[in-house]
């Protein structure tokens, strides 16, 4: 499906890729401005620029303290650019034309159906208003639960705090206004024991993270696991491994503390890496195994159409299957009684090697550029690419060269690699098939 804009015919994906590029402009424009930093003062372009780029993209990564060098006009074009790249620009727009009274065109529901990862088109429009309902009551939840311990902590400056938190953990963002209270780049630490702030944020991260569909079938069919569709099995099967088998791992790393904040730590230490970005606890404390299981979290990601990036959980599912299939020797792989799909097997196996790819190019074009340790630059390409937005520091102090390359990156996770590759490349009808040549492989 295509529209015509200047003259040009134009693909649902080259739509979609251009509104989160002027998305991101505008967020980028309003980030100049003096009201916007606390200071009162025009911030450099490529500050603003990298700001409005990690909102829209929902990572997280900064290199400017959000809570100290941002006014509350600063902050709050923030959190607006973080719900709108949370819910994705189309569905945003699909908002504004369905609040005007107007219908939306086949190539608005097109895009809707690429955007929200639905399987057909059918209902698209009555889904989206779904959607933003439960995104809004979510977040309202949220802000509420939050509240008290914010309050108790931080006075009538927790109220903002509170709903700022709640917005940017449920679109997955890792944003946050707690710089001022406890130092610049903070994160949560200061409530790193707190099962009060620990678990509503949680919670949100996961239900953010769990995919729009998702939430369809836990609305039609509750407690009815067996009518839902494959794709919402595979989701709940595969973030439940990916709490409990990290959060384990941490336990184990993080032996000096107390038991609750123990505990506290490890869940959250399993959560946040998909793909939210917050922390409890400074990441210079991790061990190598925890840097590296984070790394791997990163790069997973959420589900499809979701708040959240990386490569999906149903992405890694399927790989998993593909490999228990030709172990096993099996035709075709295989998930909860259903067949998958040789197209399908093939785009993920894409996806793993564009991403791997790219996080090893960038991380590459970072330790050269800054001459800092590869496996550091690799855990903050990681962070960027996955859409995290978690950092063992070093992104405030980069060069500009590496930054375009942190930015580059966020964009081609939150926007999506094979999205991008279609907008560029097109499609390509295959008149007839070539002969079959042998070649070994392993």
């Amino acid at each position: 499906m295509s529209g015509r804009f200047l003259g040009k015919q134009w693909s649902s994906f080259q739509i979609i890729i251009a509104g989160f590029l002027a998305v991101i402009l505008m967020g980028a424009a309003l980030l100049t401005l003096p009201a916007s930093s606390a200071a009162g003062q025009w911030t450099p372009v490529e500050d603003a620029l990298f700001t409005a780029v990690s909102a829209v993209c929902v990572t997280g990564l900064v290199v400017r303290d959000t809570a100290t060098y941002w006014s509350m006009f600063g902050q709050a074009v923030i959190l607006l650019l973080i719900q709108i790249g949370g819910l994705g620009i189309v569905t945003v727009t699909a908002m504004a034309v369905t609040a005007s009274g107007r219908r939306i065109s086949l190539l608005g529901r097109s895009m809707l159906q690429e955007s929200l990862s639905a399987h057909e088109m059918g209902g698209i429009v009555k889904l989206t208003g779904f959607i933003c309902r439960v995104t809004f009551l979510t977040e309202l939840a949220g802000a509420l639960i939050l509240l008290p311990s914010f309050c108790s902590a931080f006075g009538s400056a927790g109220i903002w705090m509170a709903v700022f938190h709640a917005v940017s953990a449920f679109c997955n963002a890792g944003f946050d206004v707690m710089g001022s209270r406890t130092g610049a780049f903070s994160s949560l630490t200061y409530f790193g024991g707190s099962f009060g702030v620990v678990i509503p944020v949680c919670l949100l991260i996961l239900i953010g993270g769990i995919g729009f569909l998702t939430w369809d079938d836990m609305a039609r069919h509750r407690f009815h696991f067996e009518r839902y569709r494959m794709q919402s099995k595979v989701i709940f099967a595969a973030a439940a491994l990916l709490v409990l088998i990290p959060a384990v791992i941490f336990f184990h790393d993080f032996a000096d503390l107390p038991l609750k904040e123990r505990i506290a730590v490890s869940l959250f230490s399993a959560v946040t890496p998909r793909t939210a970005g917050f922390n409890t606890v400074d990441m210079a404390r991790f061990t190598s195994v925890g840097r590296a299981m984070t790394v791997v979290l990163m790069l997973i990601g959420g589900a499809p159409g979701s708040t959240a990036g990386g490569l999906k959980m149903t992405t890694a599912a399927v790989l998993f299957a593909n490999v228990t299939a030709v172990v096993r020797r099996r035709k075709s792989p295989r998930l909860f009684g259903r067949r998958i799909d040789e197209d399908t097997v093939k785009s993920a196996s894409t996806l793993l090697i564009l991403y791997l790819f790219l996080m090893m190019t960038g991380a590459f074009l970072i330790s050269a550029a800054e001459g800092l340790p590869f496996e550091t630059c690799v855990f903050e390409t990681a962070s960027a690419i996955g859409t995290v937005g978690l950092t063992l520091g070093i992104t405030p102090a980069l060069g500009i060269l590496s930054r375009i390359v942190l930015m580059v990156l966020m964009f081609f996770g939150r926007v999506g690699a094979l999205t991008l590759l279609f907008a560029a490349v097109g499609s390509e009808t295959e008149t007839a098939r070539l002969p079959v040549g042998k070649i070994n492989v392993g």
